[in-house]
């Protein structure tokens, strides 16, 4: 009996050690139309292979805003924002009415606004879209609020036909003739626009680089980029367009040796990490640092070893 109660108790002690306790990290990324998930996908089986006691998956989110919301309520171990939308959520700017409980672990690529709209509808430049049926990106995603300010900017914006759909969906409705365009904030290429562009003839919208300057000036995290010609089928030349970089973050106070395993395991792997999406290729320790808000103090010790 004796010898029955201490092998019941020894498998008890096995199982509740830390050595054997397992971290599930969940990731916030966006729609599956987009960068965002793609990467975190891939982020998700890096460290399910790589670091010892974690379990990590991608989920499927509206993208930045909501995000940051859940992030910081702790219903997501961490996510992926754009610049701008993390650096009002700490400061209490809109949307957010208070400020989130979150810190950058690291920068990690230029997301780009990408403006797509068929030959069929004539548009030629993001004025036109003003008479169009467009998406503009998930309610609460952060392509939803860039897409807002450049159409307004270019005086574009027409409530009335406008609608917020997954890129997926967007896609699915231009493909079916119930949309014009769309507009996708992701990195490029897009996989929502690789389909678009390879099933449908398409045009890739330029920013006119005026019509943004007031933009840029209230928005100091926008940048004007390029999209590279022959990225997307049909665009034989660079397109003007605005970026906003993407962040990976976590809450403010998520455990250090987590968020520190976490960057190390990343960034000690960034070749298997390139390998899973194009914009993945762009992530580097030149500038990962280099985030609007401070940095995640498990993050800051791993970059501190690394300068």
């Amino acid at each position: 009996m004796i010898k029955k109660l201490l092998t019941a108790s020894t498998v008890v002690a096995l199982l509740t050690s830390p050595a054997l306790a397992e971290d599930r990290v969940s990731i916030g990324t966006g729609g599956t139309g987009g960068a965002f998930y793609a990467v975190g996908a891939g982020m998700a089986d890096l460290l399910t292979k790589k670091l010892d006691g974690v379990t990590a998956n991608a989920e499927v989110t509206g993208a930045s805003i909501e995000n940051v919301r859940r992030v910081s309520a702790g219903e997501m171990t961490i996510g992926f924002s754009s610049a701008s939308t993390l650096f009002a959520g700490k400061n209490a700017q809109a949307p957010f009415d208070e400020s989130q409980n979150v810190a950058a672990i690291a920068m990690l690529y230029p997301a780009v606004l990408q403006v797509a709209a068929t030959k069929a509808s004539g548009a030629t430049s993001i004025a036109d879209l003003a008479d169009l049926k467009i998406s503009v990106g998930p309610p609460g995603s952060n392509s939803s609020v860039l897409s807002t300010r450049l159409l307004q900017a270019h005086d574009a914006f027409n409530m009335d036909n406008i609608s917020f759909l997954s890129y997926g969906e967007a896609t699915g409705a231009i493909k079916n003739g119930n949309l014009d365009g769309s507009l996708i904030l992701s990195g490029t290429p897009a996989s929502a626009f690789i389909e678009l562009s390879t099933t449908t003839d398409v045009t890739i919208l330029p920013v006119d680089p005026v019509a943004v300057e007031g933009l840029l000036k209230e928005f100091p995290f926008y940048q004007l980029t390029e999209i590279p010609a022959g990225l997307y089928k049909g665009t034989d030349v660079a397109v003007s367009a605005i970026g906003d970089p993407a962040i990976l973050f976590a809450s403010e106070d998520a455990d250090p040796e987590l968020i520190y395993q976490i960057t190390k395991t990343l960034f000690d792997n960034l070749d298997t990490l390139g390998q899973v999406h194009p914009a993945a290729k762009k992530i580097s320790m030149d500038w990962a640092f280099n985030t609007p808000i401070e940095l995640h103090e498990g993050a800051r010790r791993y970059f501190d070893e690394h300068q």
